[in-house]
């Protein structure tokens, strides 16, 4: 996917400098203080399901650019490719991996990302390139944000193995339902953005 720019009326001092700021500063602290638990993290995985410890994919970022997204590994090593849908009871999953995606903690590398500003702490989750092609209109302007590691949308649907789970067919229960709300979730977050509105989401993910 090649980088888009994107004209917008979103814009504000808190988005364009205030949360590059906000996320560098607590993305340093988090990594040094969590930084036992991650060193733990990857033992256990390297003891109960080998290398590579962590999973990296190409995702899409700000203004279309792409970089790869880091996640300790939750699922089996396979050679073929696999949907990017997971729905619970997938058996793709490790034994250890549905404990850290429970507790969120195959998401903690992605500290790195937002240290060196290919993500955010707070913001649409990261798409990969199939889905962010399909964003059109007023949709584009999510591309003038970092992808987050959490955010309104990542909350209100926190659950979405366990709703695609209950479907047919999932992918197109995705498709039609679950992403088309997302975007409109995640506008929403982007009309609003303020650091009052993402120190919430962050302490609504630790204690939800």
């Amino acid at each position: 996917m090649k980088s888009i720019v994107v004209n917008s009326n979103f814009s504000s001092m808190y988005l364009q400098f205030g949360k590059r700021i906000f996320d560098f500063i607590v993305a340093s602290v988090c990594l040094v203080i969590l930084l036992p638990i991650i060193g733990i993290t990857a033992i256990s995985i390297l003891l109960t399901s080998g290398l590579p410890i962590l999973f990296t994919q190409e995702r899409v970022g700000r203004k279309g650019k792409i970089f790869k997204i880091k996640k300790f590994r939750t699922m089996y090593v396979r050679k073929v490719k696999d949907s990017s849908i997971t729905v619970a009871g997938d058996q793709r999953i490790t034994p250890i991996g549905r404990y850290l995606r429970r507790w969120k903690l195959d998401e903690l590398p992605q500290l790195w990302n937002v240290l060196v500003g290919e993500m955010s702490l707070v913001g649409p989750r990261p798409d990969v390139s199939g889905y962010a092609d399909k964003l059109q209109g007023d949709a584009q302007h999510l591309l003038l944000l970092r992808p987050g590691i959490t955010g309104p949308a990542t909350l209100a649907y926190k659950n979405e193995e366990e709703i695609l789970a209950k479907v047919n067919d999932p992918v197109l229960y995705n498709n039609e339902i679950i992403y088309p709300d997302k975007v409109r979730i995640n506008l929403e977050y982007m009309k609003h953005c303020s650091l009052l509105q993402d120190l919430y989401y962050c302490f609504k993910t630790i204690y939800s």
